[in-house]
């Protein structure tokens, strides 16, 4: 089975912007605004809760709904990126996110705010698969490409951890809606800089969207990623959460049967039955799970056990942020030419779960310098290893007209992971931690100890889960991902990681 790349070859050898560069600045941007938005007002989320007088079953609400707009509508955000061109949706995705950004802050009431974190997430739907596909497009020479896709990867990575950190500095030092009227000058700077030096294909103006197509996607999407976020507070035996999840199923089933008929297909199915791509989604969906699961526990861990204020906790990421940077830009970006990319990925798992079992013998008085860090750079310096190829590999060899909805797709393995890991992980911990309490404590004098304790053993629980999940990316990117180094495709210009012959 080969991989079509006809009409590529003559466009990518023309001469290279001279400015393309300072487009990777833009573009990195736009992506570290919508990456970190995710996580910056975890850290927030109390005071904004105090402030607008959220209930404690309702201020979750601040989160899920970027996260189902987010990762239900990327499918259709990379479609329209597609047919009417990156560049358009890219500035279009820009100014509306900044506006909904502006709507969070001066929100007076609980409802407003997750009406303008749905309004961001949908944005950020446009925005990002916009932004992977202008680099696909913008970055045509192998080597240039492998250091555009280490920055890029890098950011995917530690905007999350940076989110951290930008959310505690802003929460102590102003207050909690900066964690939203920050996004405002990024994306000035990202609009104005787009129109100087970002350039585009004309929009695949001969399709027209798939209207059906779109609705039973993001519909089954927002279902199942919806489902993951009320099995937390609902548990997995909820009616509710059942409903979802077979409403879901039923959707995204009917969704892939109408890919097969329609005439313009929202999701053209040989994107995702490439053997190279599909790895890639299915490792960056399980590596996020995992990656997730972390962030949540180590910040309840670091704020409630251990006591840290807002910035502390943040500074205590950085580590694992510029672990991730390294191994994205000076590891992966300067072997990913020379090597097939499932040697990066395996044992960045490997290394990054590595990094997850440390945090397993957590105890309530546990040290930092020497029971936290180590973890944080292994998993960090594991997690760059995976998200630079993963980018690369899936995206690479894409018809121009299919370049959108295929980083569309990367981005929604990446967005549904999170919530899933969030869910799934947070569940397992909670119940753990009830059950130990429950056989633990016999006398109420001790009760504060054995309930922390008890959370603690909670979240080692869940670890060992996410050391599963990650093991597991690491599997699949081992069996499934079977390309090539770029540097044996000598006979086109176009930088492909070519599936080995299936014979």
């Amino acid at each position: 089975m080969s991989v079509t790349r006809t009409g590529e070859s003559s466009t990518t050898a023309a001469e290279p912007d001279p400015r393309r560069w300072w487009g990777l600045v833009i573009i990195a941007l736009a992506q570290l605004m919508v990456v970190l938005d995710a996580t910056i007002v975890n850290i927030a989320l109390p005071s904004a809760q105090h402030d607008l007088g959220m209930s404690d079953g309702n201020r979750q609400w601040v989160i899920t709904a970027y996260t189902l707009a987010f990762g239900g509508l990327l499918l259709l955000g990379g479609r329209i990126a597609d047919l009417v061109g990156r560049k358009r949706t890219f500035v279009i995705g820009l100014i509306g996110f900044a506006g909904a950004s502006a709507l969070g802050g001066a929100a007076t009431t609980s409802g407003m705010l997750f009406a303008a974190r749905a309004l961001q997430g949908a944005f950020a739907a446009l925005l990002a698969p916009s932004a992977l596909s202008l680099l696909t497009t913008t970055f045509t020479d192998p080597k240039e490409r492998g250091k555009a896709f280490g920055i890029y990867g890098a950011l995917a990575g530690s905007g999350a951890a940076i989110g951290f950190i930008a959310g505690g500095l802003l929460t102590e030092y102003l207050n909690w809606r900066w964690c939203l009227y920050v996004n405002i000058p990024i994306a000035v700077i990202a609009v104005f800089g787009a129109a100087a030096l970002l350039h585009d294909r004309p929009g695949h103006t001969g399709a027209r969207l798939d209207v059906p197509g779109a609705a039973l996607g993001c519909g089954g999407l927002v279902a199942i990623v919806y489902g993951f976020s009320e099995a937390e507070p609902r548990g997995w035996t909820d009616p509710l959460v059942l409903a979802l999840f077979a409403v879901g199923a039923v959707l995204l089933t009917t969704f892939v049967w109408w890919q097969t008929r329609a005439p313009s297909p929202l999701l053209p199915l040989h994107i995702v039955k490439d053997r190279n791509r599909a790895g890639c989604f299915l490792t960056m969906g399980l590596a996020v799970i995992g990656m997730f699961g972390m962030f949540l526990f180590l910040t309840y861990y670091l704020q409630v056990i251990l006591d840290y204020s807002p910035v502390k906790t943040g500074m205590a990421f950085l580590p694992l942020t510029v672990a991730i940077i390294i191994g994205s830009t000076q590891i992966s970006a300067r072997l990913m030419q020379h090597v097939p990319p499932r040697t990066l990925m395996v044992p960045g798992a490997v290394l990054a779960a590595a990094g997850m079992s440390f945090f397993t013998r957590l105890t309530v008085d546990s040290d930092y310098a020497t029971e936290l860090l180590p973890g944080l750079i292994l998993m960090g310096l594991g997690m760059g290893l995976i998200f630079m190829p993963v980018f690369a590999t899936a995206t690479a060899g894409v018809a121009p007209q299919d370049s959108g909805v295929t980083s569309a797709t990367v981005n929604t393995s990446q967005q549904v992971g999170g919530s899933i890991g969030t869910a799934l992980l947070n569940t397992i911990a909670t119940t753990s931690s009830a059950a130990y309490i429950a056989a633990h404590l016999h006398d109420p004098a001790q009760k504060a100890l054995i309930t922390r304790e008890g959370i603690v053993h909670g979240y080692t629980v869940a670890i060992w889960w996410a050391v599963a999940v990650m093991l597991l990316a690491g599997l699949v990117a081992g069996l499934m991902v079977t390309g090539r180094a770029p540097k044996h495709n000598t006979t086109t210009q176009t930088p492909v990681n070519e599936p080995e012959s299936v014979n």
